[in-house]
């Protein structure tokens, strides 16, 4: 009986209503229609003819109920039952400040299997699940392919991130929500997704309403949902930044609504464009404190956060990006998910300031020739 029950389980949820399936009862009738649900412990059919012992029939349409303990067999048309076992759903994967919800809750120990297709374009590159051949030091799984498809379960700061490419099975190792992305630190130039598909096996165990696992075929009290549906509303965001987390009523901060987030980098002398990896919105106060020096060329030497003496021919012709600042120094800028970057700014050894638009942090050195550069800058990135 336990078999048959979940035969009719893995039937029901793939059921196409065109198609038809004869269930014959223990009493000597036959109902052929096509198997709804299972509710309140009784399976739901409607009709499409029933007869019985005298040849009576039922109104074609109606939906009638039968407990797992009236029913002697069931002949299913034109479905497998294998393929009932599974469940899949496609959803697309593409670069966006936050990881993507999949929309598919996971419970620990579930089977799990992921294969993705399609192409980002990021820059100049074209990326494909698998990834590339160079890695990315700010992304998700450094030592991974750059652009990788990766997962995680839940939107923990602390959960396992999954590197899965174009294809892996894995056992679910919490309950959570899926999500995925790819592995590259930077979005903002990135277009294009991979198409994902998910496939996970159904449990098909039935469920009395006291959540304990059926023990007989009795007319126990059933949960109506004994599917266990997946809920794919919205989840909680799962941010990109490190750390990670976020929360139903956050947009992607790490961590509990209204944490500040603090981040460390450091700036090479060389650098014209470090991605700190924050991701600032308007209106949120951002601290920055720079400690260390960096080499500003042979003539100007080794200098601080501030800058060496703003003077020189860089300065009168303003080809450093911030002219009134000295040779060396530490600045920033905001790059918009569009591409546009904000006017560079002074950042020096501190400063705090109110974001005037969404996008990333980036970090520079203030400098027309970074040939002969060196040293670097620790970074310390604070926002409430």
């Amino acid at each position: 009986m336990k078999k048959l029950i979940l035969a009719l389980l893995c039937v029901i949820v793939c059921a196409p209503l065109a198609l038809a399936d004869t269930i014959y009862l223990r009493d000597g009738r036959s109902v052929r229609g096509t198997v709804l649900g299972f509710i309140g412990g009784r399976f739901a059919v409607r009709v499409a003819t029933s007869t019985t012992t005298t040849g009576a029939t039922a109104e074609q349409g109606e939906v009638q109920f039968f407990r797992p303990s009236q029913i002697e067999r069931v002949e299913i048309e034109g479905r497998s039952l294998d393929e009932a076992r599974f469940s899949s759903r496609t959803v697309q994967v593409s670069l966006e400040p936050n990881w993507i919800d999949s929309g598919v809750d996971l419970r620990r120990g579930e089977r799990v299997s992921v294969k993705a297709t399609g192409t980002i374009v990021a820059g100049r590159s074209r990326i494909t699940p698998g990834g590339l051949r160079s890695t990315d030091p700010t992304a998700p799984l450094p030592r991974a392919a750059e652009g990788v498809l990766i997962g995680a379960i839940g939107n923990e700061s602390d959960s396992p991130v999954i590197e899965i490419g174009i294809g892996r099975d894995f056992v679910a190792d919490r309950d959570g929500r899926l999500y995925l992305t790819a592995n590259r630190g930077t979005y903002s130039d990135a277009r294009g997704a991979y198409s994902v598909d998910v496939r996970t096996e159904r449990n098909l165990t039935p469920r009395r309403r006291d959540n304990t696992a059926s023990r007989n075929n009795n007319d126990e009290e059933y949960d109506d949902d004994v599917f266990g549906t997946r809920n794919t509303s919205p989840a909680p965001v799962r941010s990109r930044l490190p750390g990670g987390g976020g929360d139903s009523r956050d947009t992607g901060d790490a961590g509990r609504v209204g944490a500040p987030r603090e981040v460390s980098v450091n700036v090479p002398g060389t650098s014209r464009d470090t991605d700190s990896g924050v991701e600032v919105r308007s209106g949120e106060q951002v601290t920055i404190t720079a400690s260390g020096t960096v080499i500003a060329g042979r003539r100007i030497g080794e200098v601080g956060p501030q800058g060496g003496r703003a003077s020189g021919f860089g300065s009168i012709i303003g080809t450093r990006p911030v002219p009134t600042a000295g040779p060396g120094a530490l600045i920033g800028y905001i790059r918009a998910s569009s591409g546009q970057v904000s006017q560079p700014f002074l950042i020096g050894n501190q400063l705090t300031f109110n974001a005037q638009t969404d996008g990333r942090l980036i970090l520079a050195i203030n400098d027309d020739d970074y040939s002969d550069n060196g040293g670097n800058f620790a970074v310390r990135i604070r926002v409430n």
